[in-house]
């Protein structure tokens, strides 16, 4: 009887061991099944975030565009296209010449009206000045 019980014992031993080895193993499944799906769940959210962010700069910048288009048709909108390209001339034409000690000098640097004027060709082509952007 002692033996009997004994084998008992051990047979009861061995398959809680079987058991607990068991509940372990789908404990780690479960663990990686979860840490997948929060990790998938995190690149979906971080996409849809980025999404709206260009979105919103997408359309930001659209009704900027709009906003200046419709700027140029009105009276003086041109002469003001003018004076900040003659400006942005300038500007940029300076932060060149402080950038680097080789500098590539245009033939008509001094002629900044005909830069003006080159560029309100390019606008006046494209419609830029007759054709307002309507939203």
């Amino acid at each position: 009887m002692r033996a009997e019980r004994e084998k008992r014992a051990v047979i009861l031993t061995s398959e809680g061991q079987r058991d607990a080895a068991i509940n372990n193993a789908e404990g780690d499944k479960q663990k990686v099944i979860k840490a997948s799906e929060a990790k998938k769940q995190q690149q979906i959210n971080e996409a849809e975030g980025e999404a709206t962010a260009i979105l919103s700069v997408a359309r930001a910048t659209a009704e900027g565009v709009t906003a200046i288009a419709n700027a140029i048709s009105t009276p003086g909108g041109l002469e003001a296209v003018q004076l900040r390209v003659a400006e942005a001339y300038v500007d940029r034409f300076g932060d060149l010449a402080k950038a680097g000690n080789t500098l590539i000098v245009p033939a008509n640097l001094g002629d900044v009206g005909a830069m003006v004027a080159t560029a309100l060709s390019a606008i006046k082509a494209s419609g830029g000045a007759s054709n307002p952007v309507r939203p």
